[in-house]
């Protein structure tokens, strides 16, 4: 059953929540002072607070939860997103943003968002995911995400990967934890041909 914006921000990303499972562990690792963000499937825009309103960029292909987000960040940016030609233009973007979004994505669709992603990235830029994962051992967890999830399409920590090697991007895993009953897994992605490294 698909939750109404406001249960959703309410249940499934309250502030507290979200803010020692996601917002806090983002911010850990890097600086996003002056940096432009997009938000990739930004919701009802719970992540949105720990950047500059003029540096951040939220899209979501439900108008119900970008209409919430408005609503409750009035000084940020959202905007429906529908297709897969993502409305930035091209070299602008330090940061894409990916917050519990490839697992409801099949694999085969992935490489269209992924080739934008290139587009719009700036030569030293990177795109930060954290994603429900399945691990070895982790029975419980891993039949509790696929029974009680949404998304279709929860991977195991090489599934993720290979997706964006195939797609010529380089990967580094930043952290394994958690959530709840969730395994959760994060990692940036770099564009293979960024030259140098930005220190995170």
């Amino acid at each position: 059953m698909e939750l109404s914006p406001r249960l959703y921000h309410w249940f499934i990303r309250p502030r507290f929540l979200t803010d020692l499972f996601i917002n806090n562990i983002i911010k850990y690792d890097f600086d996003f002072n002056n940096k432009k963000i997009l938000d990739f499937g930004s919701g009802t825009g719970s992540s949105s607070s720990i950047f500059a309103p003029t540096d951040y960029i939220g899209i979501d292909p439900d108008p119900k939860r970008i209409a919430y987000a408005k609503r409750l960040y009035p000084n940020y940016h959202f905007s429906v997103f529908q297709g897969s030609e993502l409305p930035v233009s091209g070299n602008s973007i330090d940061y894409v943003l990916i917050i519990a979004v490839l697992h409801h994505i099949p694999s085969d669709k992935l490489p269209s968002y992924l080739q934008e992603f290139h587009r719009i990235l700036k030569p030293q830029g990177k795109i930060l995911v954290i994603e429900p994962c399945h691990y070895k051992n982790s029975h419980f967890n891993n039949w509790f995400m696929n029974f009680f999830d949404n998304g279709k399409y929860i991977r195991n920590e090489e599934g993720y990967l290979e997706i964006f090697r195939e797609n010529h991007f380089q990967t580094k895993l930043l952290k394994r934890y958690k959530k709840l009953f969730y395994n959760e897994f994060f990692f940036s992605a770099s564009p293979y041909q960024a030259k140098g490294k930005e220190k995170a």
